[in-house]
């Protein structure tokens, strides 16, 4: 069998040439191996890549057909493109909705068209954080400290399973670093080093229990050799391999540390190895595990020349996630030891663009804490957006206290002539009063081309205050029919899926001084977010962390000292206690009415006339 299994058929296998053969025989270099995978390629242009084979991963990988700077760089076919094919035959067959196309070949097309150039990793997954848990050993009686027992090990895919995580493929894992597609919400990737025969024992009769699935590094000159500690047989790899919750990566020949070793050696431990597991499975390897971590420009080279698509490393110190990954051949990952950080961090990333201005006001409530160049927001998103206006200033905590609002930020702008007073700079209206306030009609012109936030039970538009339409309920109404809050708002931080320019904000006060922001909108998937900075930042700059954090719509809220943002119940306000507020934005749980048992309501007798001339 020869070095083309890698795209071969389980069940037709293509040979190289007897050409090719030769030349990689006796190849030394990476320049070598360059030179006779690429004039093979060229030989070979017809050839179809049309194994789908029997195990039903959840992406293939599509051959090069041309090289430009090294052999066989991969070209990754992700589940978008899969959806995008399945899609257009279903086009020819039926008629779809025109919603449908828009919300869903939109997202395939938008992923697959932002592929990066490999190996590099897409900006938007730098966003999300991945955990890749690193396991050796698996057996009853431990004999090291990394060592694992398979009680042990359940516990962890228990504790996994119920702190709502989701097992990944390596596959799945860089389909998201190239492209940026979006994962679960809390994604993890299990691996399983060396080829011990616990693996099989152990740990498949476990992955098959709770569905889940790993990827295997294994070193050939193990298999099935006694080596001072258990190994899989290649009848076992082989049952292994044909479980779609299985993934076989190539761990080397024999284990080496392979930086400082010559050409002719690298080329053994990291293409042989490949070309032996390829033959020996009859399945493609397309990923590489360097043993113990190690690894220089060398072999990196030699990895991506052998026509790997990823490859897994570790580190001695320091935990990072997947995302903060040099590469896609340096993906990093961490101790099963870490297991309470990854149930802690882990985040699948914003979500994908939807064509159009959808809205999807049925998503789980969640929350994320994201550093991006060392500004720290917090976020909550999904659910359904509701306003509150009380009828006093309360802290944000207090105001949802009573209410079934799981999360909640300030909201509007407020006058500040009394401490008590409710009354909002500009209309307001909300569903816990039902009642439209003009407010200030005299000053409100001065709000002119700030953002109006118009809600409604199934969407939400934010459109430039205009005082000469908007101080009426029929003048909203005209906005959103169906409208049921509206209050004015900063101005906008991101507007159609682009951060806003300094000369966007106008004359408003203080946009360009650093500052705690409040701030909500519309994410690319058409969900709600809410959240605050805990760090002082100006506007411009938060704009421009916003669209990279998945915002399609974001809107800047009252914030410096009333900066707040509660969720569950609590304040996630650091470093400050803030000033209480009348008005909220507030999240609802997806599919329930709102419960204002208890809320204090807006009435015009608390407000002082001096404030409110006609």
């Amino acid at each position: 069998m020869s070095l083309s299994v890698w795209w071969g058929r389980i069940d037709s296998v293509s040979q190289l040439s007897s050409t090719a053969e030769a030349a990689l025989a006796s190849a030394v270099s990476v320049a070598e191996v360059t030179t006779a995978l690429e004039a093979e390629t060229s030989n070979r242009q017809d050839i179809r890549e049309n194994w789908s084979s029997k195990r039903d991963r959840p992406q293939s990988i599509n051959p090069a057909t041309t090289m430009q700077h090294c052999a066989n760089v991969p070209v990754i076919a992700t589940r978008s493109e899969q959806a995008l094919h399945q899609l257009i035959s279903q086009v020819t067959q039926s008629d779809l909705l025109w919603d449908v196309l828009v919300n869903t070949v939109g997202v395939v097309v938008d992923t697959h068209l932002t592929t990066q150039k490999f190996p590099e990793i897409h900006a938007r997954s730098r966003l999300a954080r991945v955990p890749v848990l690193m396991y050796h050993d698996i057996l009853p009686e431990k004999q090291v400290f990394f060592d694992v027992t398979p009680e042990e090990l359940e516990q962890h895919l228990q504790q996994i399973q119920q702190h709502g995580l989701t097992p990944i493929s390596l596959d799945q894992l860089v389909s998201h670093l190239s492209t940026g597609a979006p994962l679960p919400a809390k994604p993890v990737l299990l691996s399983f080093d060396d080829g011990y025969a616990g693996h099989y024992t152990y740990v498949l009769p476990l992955l098959r229990k709770y569905g889940y699935p790993a990827v295997f590094g294994i070193y050939t000159a193990k298999v099935g050799k006694s080596m001072g500690r258990s190994s899989l047989t290649w009848a076992q790899l082989h049952e292994m391999a044909q479980d779609p919750l299985v993934t076989i990566a190539s761990h080397s020949v024999t284990h080496k540390v392979l930086p400082g070793l010559p050409d002719e050696t690298l080329r053994y431990e990291i293409v042989e190895s490949k070309r032996i597991l390829e033959e020996k499975l009859g399945i493609p390897i397309d990923h590489f595990v360097y043993p113990e971590g190690q690894y220089d420009d060398r072999t990196r080279a030699w990895v991506r020349a052998a026509g790997y698509h990823s490859a897994l490393t570790m580190r001695r110190e320091g935990d990072k996630f997947a995302s903060e990954s040099e590469d896609l051949l340096t993906i990093e990952r961490l101790g099963q030891s870490r297991l309470d950080l990854a149930i802690a961090q882990s985040y699948g990333g914003p979500p994908a663009a939807t064509w159009g201005t959808a809205f999807d006001f049925t998503a789980p409530i969640q929350k994320q804490r994201l550093d991006l160049e060392g500004t720290r927001l917090v976020l909550v998103s999904g659910g359904r957006p509701i306003t509150i206006h009380a009828d006093s200033r309360y802290q944000v905590p207090e105001i949802i206290a009573n209410t079934n609002a799981v999360a909640a930020v300030d909201g509007g702008f407020f006058s500040l002539r009394s401490l008590s007073s409710n009354v909002m700079i500009g209309p307001v209206l909300s569903q816990n009063t039902g009642k439209f306030d003009p407010s200030n009609r005299s000053e409100n012109p001065r709000l002119n081309g700030r953002p109006l936030v118009l809600i409604s039970p199934d969407a939400v538009r934010f459109v430039p205050f205009d005082a000469t339409r908007h101080q009426t309920l029929e003048g909203i109404q005209q906005e959103l029919p169906q409208v049921t809050d509206a209050f004015v708002a900063a101005a906008w931080l991101v507007k159609d899926g682009e951060a806003r320019s300094p000369a966007s904000f106008g004359t408003l006060y203080g946009f360009d001084v650093p500052r705690h922001r409040a701030f909500w909108g519309i994410n690319q998937a058409g969900q709600p977010v809410i959240g605050i900075s805990q760090t002082r930042i100006d506007s411009v700059a938060l704009g421009e962390l916003l669209q990279r954090a998945g915002f399609r719509d974001a809107i800047m809220l009252d914030s410096g000292a009333s900066t707040s943002l509660a969720y569950q119940g609590q304040s996630l306000v650091e470093g400050y206690e803030p000033r209480p507020v009348p008005h909220v934005v507030a999240l609802l749980p997806p599919g329930e009415a709102a419960n204002f048992n208890c809320i204090p309501t807006a009435v015009a007798a608390n407000r002082n006339a001096a404030e409110a001339p006609e």
